[in-house]
């Protein structure tokens, strides 16, 4: 690794002392990618990485704050109960951070460790840090796999970010980059946007989402009544695939669950309405790599969308059968 490169640290770990080990705190195991050689494992394991990066969302215009989000997560998490289905083992490989303004090197080393992480047999956990963490990380799950693999993206987000870089990338960006990468390298662009909503995207992100057959749902989908539409929807975009890339925007959430994202707003979805979309992706079977995007704790209340997040990692990590 680089410069940009932080090992993990056990102080990021605490909680509630058990006699039975029975918090995540009292399980984790510490990866560093600086040395030389990566346990491989045998069987697919977890493996949490932080994108400690809000350059993007300053470049977009946003409140800067989710470089942050790494260290609160894990610290939000370590506090939750290990149960019996867990994955039995979860590592904690550190982060990528960008102390600077060098945006694109900080995503060229995300890449990097996703690749590294992923050929050799870990599932990435990625922890961000603005949404731009979704053009790295895909471009290191992309590199790992092959260009032979029809890998597909689900986003839960209120934006599509599929606007122009201007000139520089930044967090409302990744998207159109992973397109355009795909047709230089010839790979087929497979993009699905959960939860966008008609007042957080201009027309233009509409119409390039329409040429670029962007499969979406709207946030108004994601009531009682329609979600077992949005499923049928959801299992007929996956059914193709060979892998899924699960990216979690948490401003895709009412501010009334996650006020600490860059751009909050209470016109977002509700934990209830992802829950079903998000067992059914698990139990696809094809899940290769997600993240969790705009983690912003300065703009957290009482720990909030940290704990939000959380949960969502640790319902991942207790999915029968995923590891």
């Amino acid at each position: 690794m680089n410069s940009r490169y932080n090992p993990p640290d056990h102080e990021n770990w605490q909680g509630r002392p058990s006699e039975q080990r029975e918090y995540l705190h009292e399980n984790i195991q510490l990866l560093d990618l600086s040395g030389q050689k990566i346990p491989i494992q045998k069987t697919r394991t977890p493996a949490l990485i932080g994108y400690a990066c809000d350059e993007g969302v300053r470049r977009n215009l946003g409140r800067p704050g989710a470089k942050k989000g790494p260290e609160a997560l894990r610290k939000a998490l370590g506090k939750l109960p290990l149960l019996k289905e867990a994955a039995a083992q979860l590592w904690d490989a550190g982060d990528i951070h960008c102390g600077d303004e060098d945006l694109e090197s900080s995503q060229e080393a995300f890449a990097t460790a996703i690749e590294r992480l992923v050929q050799n047999g870990f599932m990435p956990l990625a922890i961000g840090g603005g949404h731009d963490i979704a053009y790295a990380h895909f471009r290191g799950l992309a590199e790992s796999l092959g260009n032979g693999k029809r890998l597909g993206i689900l986003n839960f987000d209120a934006h599509f970010d599929l606007r122009l870089p201007s000139p520089n990338s930044h967090s409302g960006s990744p998207f159109l980059q992973i397109a355009r990468d795909c047709k230089a390298s010839g790979r087929e662009f497979h993009y699905g946007c959960i939860g966008v909503r008609r007042d957080a995207n201009p027309q233009e992100l509409w119409d390039r989402a329409r040429d670029l057959e962007v499969m979406w749902m709207e946030r108004e989908d994601l009531r009682p009544g329609r979600m077992d539409a949005v499923l049928r929807q959801l299992n007929e975009f996956i059914t193709p695939l060979d892998g899924i890339y699960l990216t979690i925007d948490l401003d895709g959430f009412s501010s009334s669950y996650a006020p600490g994202v860059s751009a909050a707003s209470p016109m977002g979805y509700t934990p209830d309405a992802l829950i079903p979309c998000l067992d059914l992706i698990l139990k696809s079977g094809k899940l290769k790599s997600m993240d969790i995007a705009e983690l912003n704790p300065p703009l957290d209340r009482d720990g909030q969308t940290s704990a939000l997040a959380a949960s969502l990692i640790h319902r991942v990590l207790h999915h029968p059968g995923l590891f």
